[in-house]
């Protein structure tokens, strides 16, 4: 069984293709790392598996469910209900604290609060602690470093043991110590859970923690590479489990 499925899917802005991918495939609990330089269509790619763009041109089957055929507010649903997804720009609601942003999934899907075994706020505080902002639950989104927005971002994706989880460099405003804590707690929930992980990183290091690393680039077939930029790597390459 497969997490993600695509074929054939491309996607324009403006008349302009950015995205036209051939085949892609994720298996469910597979741990895949994604790279590939600005403007290779990393961030576009996440979108329409999400939801968050309409995928109308190919096949994109995400948890087993159609999104091209979808309406916004299926593609809403499924995102909410199974999905954690960090943005790259971490979207947290300025006016909520820190605990109501982890909790938020939660508070607005029943069937992924439903999968939380215990209070949610515990939970909550429970993975605020792992990422070592414990001492913040009642702190605004706004009173918080770019760093600290991360990592609750980061909590707020895991909260409520979502199939597929998304990632948009989630550990760019991270230094060494809380990268570490983040990506230990992400690989231990997911472990437990066999959630599938899509993570796209400029950090080249990480991808070894991974069994599977793809060049966007490579399979992005409309994306044109500057003249003065390194040959591109492998598509795909295989990596050991950790």
């Amino acid at each position: 069984m497969n997490s993600i499925e695509i074929s054939g899917l491309s996607f324009a802005y403006n008349n302009t293709t950015v995205l036209d991918v051939g085949d892609l495939t994720i298996k469910v609990g597979e741990r895949v790392f994604l790279f590939g330089p600005s403007g290779s269509g990393k961030t576009t790619l996440l979108s329409l598996i999400t939801g968050i763009l309409p995928a109308r041109q190919g096949i994109l089957r995400v948890l087993g469910e159609d999104l091209v055929s979808m309406k916004t507010s299926a593609r809403d649903h499924l995102r909410g209900n199974r999905m954690g997804y960090i943005f790259q720009m971490f979207n947290l609601l300025p006016y909520l604290t820190v605990m109501e942003n982890i909790v938020l999934p939660c508070r607005m899907n029943k069937a992924r609060a439903a999968r939380i075994s215990g209070d949610l706020e515990t939970v909550a505080a429970e993975l605020a602690e792992r990422l070592g902002i414990g001492a913040l639950l009642s702190r605004r989104a706004t009173e918080l470093s770019v760093g600290q927005q991360q990592r609750v971002a980061a909590a707020r994706s895991l909260i409520g043991n979502p199939d597929l989880i998304i990632a948009d460099e989630p550990t760019s405003a991270l230094d060494a110590d809380y990268r570490e804590s983040f990506l230990d707690l992400l690989f231990e929930n997911t472990s437990k859970t066999g959630a599938s992980i899509l993570f796209v990183s400029h950090d080249r290091s990480l991808a070894n923690l991974f069994d599977r690393s793809i060049s966007l680039p490579e399979i992005n077939r409309a994306y044109s590479a500057p003249a003065d930029q390194p040959n591109r790597k492998p598509a795909t390459k295989g990596r050991s489990k950790k």
